[in-house]
């Protein structure tokens, strides 16, 4: 039996839904992988609460629930901790860093992952933040100190990427990576093409179904899909990019007309990332409606080109709280294989 102890730095709807998938396959994960997964400590922006002998995952989840603070956990919540200080106090195996994404300076994610690091910790994130503004520090820590570093959920939710081109696709180049990367912006251009409707009225519409955020800047202009895009080069190509080296233009300008006439051609309008011959873009593009990226709502949908395994496409969802969750257990289950 391999016993793991996780410290969950993050408890909205990722790091809730990662608790949830944690007790929903507790047993399996032991029978499958001889695997134990033990949560010793959880933070939010309350505090943390940190169990050393493991705390209970349901009743996390209940109080967060109720109260909305994970430090209001009894006997072993802690109000006003930050997580440099939880990950002091906690014994821990491994870090699991799902707090809010930061674009500005990847903060306090890049502190939080590379404070594990150093003190000899693997780290499991889907923050990408760090990993679009400072990919290389990471990779040369994380490798400096003999941990391993997982981020499959900072690219694609459920939709394997990283794992894809770096594992099933061992010994392939990868020439060239074309990608729909962001769910909002397709739901979007989805229901105006399916719906003839304009931009705003769309948008507000993903806003009050919970598909669109308060405020969709980061989305809707393609800030979102820039950073999956640089972590997927920089991870699966071997490049050394950065946020600032995509160019980038977004779908606020793009008319329900356009659309038509698109249509009317036999394609659709896309917001697509892309890297091919040394160049990251995000724009919106036209895409055959009999294509793979002719996809629907909030999927998302990415094709590799190889040297032996020529196209390989992906489809899959790109957000929801159990469906990131599953790509964070899947690296976790990773790392704890590869620790026996």
């Amino acid at each position: 039996m391999n016993k793991m102890k996780l410290c969950i730095l993050g408890f909205g709807a990722v790091g809730q839904g990662l608790a949830k998938v944690i007790l929903m396959k507790h047993d399996e994960l032991i029978e499958r992988y001889g695997l134990d997964l033990i949560i010793t400590a959880i933070s939010d922006s309350s505090g943390a609460a940190i169990n050393n002998d493991g705390l209970d995952a349901q009743k996390a989840l209940d109080i967060k629930e109720e109260t909305g603070k994970i430090s209001k956990y009894p006997e072993y919540g802690i109000e006003g901790i930050d997580g440099i200080e939880v990950l002091q106090k906690a014994d821990y195996d491994c870090l699991v860093e799902v707090t809010p994404t930061n674009i500005e300076d990847g903060e306090p994610t890049q502190s939080n992952i590379l404070k594990a690091m150093n003190d000899k910790k693997d780290v499991v994130t889907s923050n990408k933040g760090p990993l679009a503004l400072n990919f290389k520090e990471l990779i040369q820590t994380a490798q400096k100190n003999g941990v391993k570093f997982r981020f499959e959920a900072s690219v694609g939710g459920t939709m394997p990427v990283i794992n894809l081109g770096r594992e099933a696709l061992a010994g392939n180049k990868i020439h060239s990576v074309q990608g729909i990367l962001n769910g909002t912006t397709n739901y979007i251009l989805s229901r105006m093409a399916n719906e003839g409707t304009e931009y705003e009225p769309t948008l507000k519409e993903a806003q009050e179904l919970g598909i669109a955020e308060t405020n969709p800047y980061q989305d809707v202009e393609g800030l979102d899909a820039a950073c999956k895009i640089v972590i997927i080069a920089n991870s699966l190509m071997g490049w050394d990019v950065t946020l600032d080296d995509v160019s980038l233009h977004g779908i606020s300008d793009i008319s329900s007309n356009a659309i038509k006439l698109a249509q009317e051609d036999g394609y659709l309008i896309k917001l697509v990332a892309e890297a091919k011959d040394g160049k990251l873009t995000v724009a919106p593009m036209l895409v055959k409606e009999d294509s793979p990226f002719a996809v629907n709502g909030t999927l998302n949908v990415i094709t590799l080109k190889t040297d032996l395994s020529e196209d390989v496409t992906v489809v899959g969802v790109g957000a929801g709280s159990i469906e990131t969750a599953s790509a964070i257990l899947s690296d976790i289950i990773s790392i704890g294989k590869n620790s026996e």
